[in-house]
């Protein structure tokens, strides 16, 4: 039994590939699967509204399929703070899929118009409620998985080639080579992340994006957190430099860094696809961190992690939880399958139980 059979039997990790590869495609097409525009499509009257009740049947009860009504906030009363909903039955709008809304680029690249779902008429379906702008939640929260999902990507395509091959060197030249290293990497190591960032945060150009932003911060802090993982590798290069195979390849004269490349560091890909997919749940935790306190991506850009600063308001906790569990239940189920994922492969994996 190989390693990937192996693998496929585990059903926690079948568990977590299953849902990730569920929220990248959904984040990947978000144009289509959203009905609206997370920023510009602005529902009139339209702010804090519950997920949209869908009808399936008429007054007489026939069954006539999917549909809403438009329903608007009405002026809020003085004395119980309540805002009545104000449903206009006169126009009910079909459901249907396939329908033409607002243009967006479909993979980034061939522009489209069409939508998975959306409805013909007045009325607007927003299956998880609108925001304090009047915004469709739903569409920004799958526009959010844009930045929340790959931002992990981002941060491992960066600090682990560093991490590799800065461990890569330090083991196999060993003496003064690794002792400098080494006490580099214990320098970066006794950074305090969180500070860190604070304070790139504050220092940062104002006219930039808070995509690109936030991109720069974990370009920055990429740099950093390949120490831990140089370490790691060194360790692991110590002994793998002393085997047969590239005791033969120094012999032949060969190149230590082609060594290192070519022999020594594919050695190490065990270890190192495993910590990857546990590294990745740590730049998307840092994400919804750092945009919930205001360092990350802003208003009126979506992330999960801005989706959830509406946490910090009790009222919103209390008589709109639709704003706050769905972004903070994509969170967790995505950190927590990454962790499946990881442990999944650090069984199948391991040299013990390969034959």
């Amino acid at each position: 039994m190989n390693w990937w059979q192996k693998f496929k039997k585990n059903p926690l990790a079948r568990l977590g590939v299953s849902i990730l590869t569920v929220f990248y495609v959904l984040a990947i097409g978000a144009g289509f699967f959203a009905p609206y525009h997370p920023v510009n499509d602005v529902q009139k009257d339209g702010s804090l509204l519950p997920p949209t009740p869908i009808h399936w049947t008429n007054t007489s009860g026939e069954f006539v399929g999917p549909y809403v009504y438009p329903v608007r906030q009405g002026p809020t009363d003085l004395e119980t703070g309540e805002r009545e909903l104000i449903v206009d039955r006169t126009q009910p709008s079909p459901i249907r899929l396939f329908v033409k809304g607002y243009e967006y680029r479909f993979l980034g690249i061939l522009p489209a118009d069409v939508h998975l779902f959306g409805t013909v008429g007045e009325g607007e379906i927003n299956l998880l409620g609108t925001d304090e702008q009047g915004r469709d939640q739903f569409s920004r929260l799958l526009f959010g998985g844009q930045i929340s999902l790959f931002i992990g990507l981002v941060g491992i395509a960066i600090s682990f080639p560093i991490g590799l091959i800065v461990g890569g060197i330090s083991g196999y030249f060993g003496g003064w080579v690794d002792t400098g290293i080494m006490r580099l990497v214990e320098v970066l190591m006794t950074i305090p992340g969180i500070y860190l960032l604070v304070a790139l945060a504050s220092v940062l150009p104002p006219g930039l994006s808070s995509a690109q932003r936030f991109l720069l911060i974990v370009t920055i802090i990429s740099f950093i957190r390949w120490a831990g993982l140089a370490r790691v590798i060194r360790g692991q290069v110590l002994s793998i430099k002393e085997t047969e195979f590239v005791q033969a390849a120094r012999a032949m004269g060969a190149n230590p860094f082609y060594i290192i490349v070519r022999h020594v560091l594919p050695q190490t890909a065990t270890y190192t696809i495993v910590a990857a997919t546990l590294a990745i749940p740590g730049f998307i935790v840092a994400e919804s961190v750092l945009s919930l306190i205001g360092l990350g991506i802003q208003q009126p850009d979506a992330s999960w992690g801005n989706l959830l600063a509406s946490a910090t308001n009790a009222s919103i906790l209390v008589f709109q939880p639709w704003l706050v569990w769905p972004p903070a239940l994509l969170v967790v189920l995505t950190v927590l399958s990454f962790n499946l994922i990881g442990d999944g492969l650090r069984d199948a994996l391991d040299p013990r139980s390969l034959r």
